[in-house]
C-alpha cells in the first residue's frame, strides 16, 4: 500500500483541478490508438479508427477518453483505496472485455503529458 503525503495528495489534486476533461481525454486515448494501433481491437464499435486524422476526428474516442479520466479521478478520490474503488471496473476489463491487464501496467499519472493541461 502506497502512504501518499499531504504534499504529494495536494500536487495530483492540483493535477485534475486544471484538467479539461473533454480536451486530455481525446488526446490522451487518441494518441494512445495512434501510437499503439493494436488496441485499436478494443474498440471496433467506435466505427473509422483507420488514421490519425479519423481517429481525433471521432467523437466516440472523444467520449471515452473524458470516460477514462473520470476514472483516474475516481482513483484520486480514493487514493487509500484504489485496489477496492477499481475491483468492479477491473471485473468489467478482464471478464467481459477482455482487455489484456498489460494495457493498464502505467502509472498513475503517466498518460498525461504536460502538453494536455491546456487547449
Amino acid at each position: 500500500m502506497v502512504v501518499w503525503t499531504d504534499a504529494e495528495r495536494a500536487a495530483i489534486t492540483g493535477v485534475f483541478e486544471k484538467l479539461d476533461y473533454d480536451f486530455v481525454g481525446l488526446n490522451s486515448l487518441g494518441r494512445c490508438l495512434i501510437v499503439y494501433p493494436w488496441t485499436r481491437r478494443y474498440f471496433a464499435t467506435f466505427g473509422n479508427l483507420f488514421n490519425a486524422d479519423s481517429i481525433m476526428g471521432n467523437a466516440k474516442v472523444a467520449a471515452h477518453g473524458k470516460v477514462v479520466l473520470t476514472g483516474l479521478e475516481t482513483a484520486m478520490k480514493n487514493m487509500d483505496n484504489i485496489k477496492n474503488s477499481f475491483a468492479p471496473l477491473s471485473a468489467l476489463h478482464s471478464e467481459k472485455l477482455h482487455v489484456d491487464p498489460d494495457n493498464f501496467r502505467v502509472s498513475f499519472l503517466y498518460p498525461f503529458s504536460l502538453n494536455c493541461l491546456t487547449p
